[in-house]
């Protein structure tokens, strides 16, 4: 297999084994109905602010072998200077990383060198972090696509290769230039292809279920299948009067509502997405696409209608904040939801070390509340907007957000018919002369268009309007202390339990789930037939002797015991099968 050279490659392949356990530091906590809390909420969901390459291996003790669904935008390296994420790596805080780590040789290094040298650990941690079955999705554009794929193939190797989707992220070609690029990547890679089937939804149908997708109206996204729009119950946001292209007007019949908000239904409207049969005046049902079916013919071509696009996004960001934010070009939560629909199931944790604005924890959020799911989110973000962007999204679409909404109706719609087109100049007048009357019912009134071969006038009504929380609840961390300090002794000030699961850890791989239990207060728990204690007290050295008080009451085929001193003869610890380990600390101290 091809391999990708760069300079100070040999520095930062075993990189991610040198990098320092820290602990997570407890900030706040947030809930949908208690707001801002001291106490930690114990959701699970966790907002971690710290360069992601420290916070990632601090999270190995808890999460290693456990992330479904993994998704990334990290920095494209376009050499844009002005942008937030200032995603060109000569970012000060990038530069003295290379500094520190590959040395003088940082000083020469290109662009795409420094890139790599930043990507490689990372992504190397980000492999360990992944479950049997898990999934890593990487958003990437035409400059580190290449170097991106060498790498990757390298790390989670090529046979794990799983698709290369191409996402159309823009609506209309940029006239400013020569070449517009419509569409960026998103790289797809499992930590075991073999374990496919477990890690991507699929829906299996019959021939007979497949014929039931039909293109009466030749929508360009393939074949579909309408479904009933009302919902059972009552929602008084949901009890709206929806008017038919060709003029019908219909309410939820009794004991129903619709099932969405309005905005939500006009936004599906205007993408063509509600069926009102082939005379435009049935009774509403929603379309659901082929290839939209969770699993089912899953393309590697998303185009900007299915899951969105950056204007979209950026729109989104301003409608939550109420205003434009600092990022140009952020990703829309269907995109990210899409990935997150594939990959997870109902009770996965998914985990995004580029977090930027917090779209994958909107995205989370969005789909447990329209599934009844319960996925947790870890996000990382190491810029100081960690707490007033990123959290602060969070927060709104948690509790729910004040916008201005913006509700479009048809106030004129004509079929384009062969009699309608002879008489155009007739037709032309009619919908003139029937946006000029109902203007003043309207914020604006657009001009005559053509849109889904229909001539339409549309009104535009601007208000103010609440957009419903999601529901939900989050921890937010920053980086604290290393567990050692760097003489590799044990850093007292990181605090009791985060060294007991580190140690846990560093013996079983596994998280140190059991809670500790005063009578038997030193031992950490079973694994394998294996008993772990750790016999350690703050301000005191230990010793294992007869008369240690360790408690030993569950019975094990082996006990390792950490200690400061052993006294207990050879021929005692092998006839009660016992290894003593070292507690790695300072006993200048005592």
């Amino acid at each position: 297999m091809p391999t990708l050279n760069w300079i100070g490659k040999d520095k930062v392949v075993g990189l991610h084994n040198d990098v320092p356990f820290h602990v997570l530091e407890h900030g706040y906590g947030f809930t949908a109905d208690g707001g801002k809390t001291e106490a930690e909420t114990g959701s699970g969901n966790k907002i971690i602010h710290g360069d992601n390459l420290t916070a990632l291996k601090s999270l190995l003790p808890e999460y290693e072998g456990r992330i479904d669904c993994i998704y990334i935008d990290p920095p494209y390296n376009t050499g844009n200077e002005n942008w937030v994420y200032n995603d060109n790596v000569n970012d000060p805080r990038i530069k003295r990383w290379l500094g520190e780590i590959v040395g003088k040789e940082g000083e020469d290094l290109s662009r795409h060198d420094k890139w790599c040298c930043m990507m490689y650990p990372r992504l190397r941690l980000l492999k360990d972090l992944l479950s049997e079955h898990g999934t890593i999705f990487i958003s990437i554009d035409d400059r580190e696509l290449l170097n991106l794929r060498y790498i990757c193939n390298e790390i989670f190797s090529e046979s794990n290769f799983l698709a290369q989707f191409i996402w159309q992220k823009r609506t209309s070609p940029d006239m400013r230039k020569l070449v517009s690029t419509a569409h960026e990547y998103i790289c797809a890679y499992c930590k075991n292809i073999q374990n496919l089937d477990d890690s991507i939804n699929k829906v299996s149908f019959g021939e007979d279920n497949l014929k039931a997708f039909k293109n009466p109206d030749n929508d360009p996204r393939g074949p579909w299948v309408s479904s009933d729009y009302t919902a059972q119950g009552f929602r008084s946001n949901q009890m709206y009067e929806i008017v038919t292209p060709g003029g019908a007007r219909y309410t939820p019949p009794e004991g129903k509502c619709w099932k969405n908000i309005e905005s939500e239904f006009l936004r599906q409207k205007e993408e063509g997405r509600i069926w009102f049969g082939v005379d435009g005046n049935g009774f509403p049902r929603r379309k659901t696409y082929l290839a939209e079916r969770d699993g089912m013919n899953i393309w590697t071509w998303w185009d900007n209608k299915s899951v969105g696009h950056t204007q979209e996004a950026t729109q989104e960001i301003g409608k939550i904040f109420g205003k434009a934010t600092i990022f140009d070009y952020p990703k829309p939560t269907r995109l990210v939801e899409r990935i997150v629909q594939i990959a997870t199931k109902k009770n996965s944790i998914i985990l995004d070390s580029f977090a930027g604005s917090g779209t994958t924890a909107h995205a989370v959020l969005d789909l447990n509340k329209k599934d009844g799911g319960n996925r947790k989110f870890i996000l990382i973000e190491m810029m100081d907007y960690a707490d007033t962007i990123t959290a602060e999204r969070v927060k709104r679409v948690i509790t729910g957000y004040p916008y201005k909404g913006e509700k479009k109706e048809e106030i004129y719609s004509k079929k384009l018919t062969t009699k309608n087109i002879v008489n155009g100049d007739k037709l032309l007048a009619e919908a003139q002369a029937k946006a000029e009357a109902e203007a003043h019912n309207y914020t604006k009134v657009s001009k005559p268009k053509i849109q889904d071969d229909c001539l339409k006038v549309i009104g535009t009504i601007v208000a103010e309007e609440q957009m419903p929380g999601l529901g939900g609840a989050f921890d937010y961390y920053e980086l604290g202390p290393t567990l050692f300090d760097e003489d590799g002794f044990l850093n007292e000030e990181a605090g009791e339990d985060a060294i007991r699961e580190y140690v846990y850890y560093s013996e079983t791989r596994q998280h140190l789930t059991r809670q500790r239990e005063e009578s038997s207060k030193y031992l950490l728990d079973t694994f394998g037939s294996t008993a772990y204690y750790f016999y350690y007290e703050p301000h005191t050295m230990t010793v294992l002797d007869s008369k240690s008080p360790l408690h030993i009451k569950e019975k094990a085929d082996l006990y390792i015991i950490y200690a400061d001193v052993c006294y207990l003869p050879d021929d005692y610890m092998q006839k009660h099968h016992i290894i003593f380990k070292k507690i790695p600390r300072d006993i200048r101290k005592f």
